[in-house]
């Protein structure tokens, strides 16, 4: 697998890639996907926030998609990846992957998307105010995403079965045109694209940010047995990820500039925009707003037929070690609203839906 960089400077991945290099550097392999939201990795390595913690962190190829970067974990490329919806089918499948922490959602409330936009053009005539306006137009998503699912929110929340729109099944690079000649009324999607879309489409606006209408989730990822040969490894990650998620957060201009580098066509000026958004998100606690979260994106997935129902997020999270991180250093936490206490986990902690819903506002 093609590099981007390493902390370490030019090391290449060998037989046995978690281990001690020189001086006890301790190598270790990461993948994001070429988003925004997930820029945290590569703003790591240029901050020197891995590098603090002890860690050569070599990072893969940016992947196209969450699918593509739970493949590599799977094949053993990577030891760490960063992905959301694609979580539930990869662990239907098999993958024994282990949810480590967050590179974007949140840990004090039941739910946030203001990375997601509806974006469309005046002849479409969406209302905000009036989601039933949604009604017979042809929508642009990317089936079993978190776009699809930001859809199927906003048509719950206007009480319209997905029957009464037409899906139309688009990757976001696709979309300004899919809009421009007409193939697609409306586009749903993540940031850098609502952006990228009003700009390139002449008419088009945002329509709708956020709203609340479903939990973004975003996870830190390592298959399980990664996790218990190398906890240390894991804890020290995990230490730098929310050193980085700090930096962002106190300083998004700068965290702009290097997403701009860092994702390939990516213009200065969308990324500053974007990462406005982007930084509300930035909070790598565990709670049980997290559970809940994936529990309540599953079942989503589910009731459209794209996973199998029943799936048990009691079997994925393994809140140990970013609870080690939490306790011992709370400085990287200490701009973040406070978890509410209700909604606190545990080592070992099992999800309870009902219990999670009346401790997560």
């Amino acid at each position: 697998m093609a590099l981007l960089a390493s902390c370490g400077g030019g090391s290449t991945i060998d037989d046995d890639p978690v281990g001690d290099g020189e001086g006890g550097i301790v190598k270790v392999r990461a993948g994001y996907v070429s988003a925004i939201d997930q820029i945290g990795l590569p703003v790591a390595l240029e901050t020197g926030q891995f590098e603090e913690q002890g860690l050569d962190v070599e990072l893969a190829q940016p992947f196209p998609t969450g699918v593509d970067a739970l493949n590599a974990l799977q094949s053993g490329s990577v030891d760490f990846v960063q992905a959301g919806t694609p979580i539930i089918s990869a662990a239907q499948k098999g993958i024994d992957l282990v949810l480590l922490g967050n590179y974007t959602g949140s840990s004090t409330q039941r739910s946030i998307d203001r990375t997601m936009a509806v974006v469309a053009t005046d002849k479409a005539g969406i209302d905000a105010n009036n989601l039933a306006t949604l009604k017979g137009k042809r929508i642009g998503v990317s089936v079993g995403s978190i776009n699809h699912l930001y859809l199927l929110g906003l048509l719950q929340k206007a009480g319209l079965p997905a029957t009464d729109v037409q899906i139309v099944n688009t990757a976001p690079p696709d979309m300004a045109v899919a809009l421009q000649t007409n193939g697609i009324d409306v586009a749903i999607v993540w940031d850098p694209w609502p952006i990228v879309i009003t700009d390139q489409v002449s008419g088009a606006k945002e329509v709708l940010r956020g709203g609340g209408y479903i939990p973004f989730i975003g996870y830190i990822i390592a298959t399980r047995s990664f996790v218990e040969q190398n906890p240390e490894v894991v804890t020290k990650f995990l230490a730098a990820r929310a050193g980085v998620d700090q930096w962002m957060r106190k300083n998004p201009a700068d965290a702009a500039e290097s997403a701009a580098r860092w994702l390939p066509g990516t213009k200065p000026e969308v990324a500053s925009r974007a990462m406005e958004y982007n930084v509300e998100q930035l909070d790598g606690r565990f709670s049980q707003c997290n559970y809940l979260a994936l529990d309540t994106i599953s079942q989503l997935l589910a009731e459209q037929d794209v996973v199998e129902a029943g799936f048990d997020v009691n079997k994925y999270f393994e809140p140990g070690p970013i609870l080690e991180v939490m306790q011992s250093r709370p400085e990287l936490f200490g701009d973040l609203p406070a978890v509410p206490q209700a909604a606190a986990v545990s080592d070992g902690f099992q999800f309870d839906r009902e219990t999670a819903m009346k401790a997560c506002p």
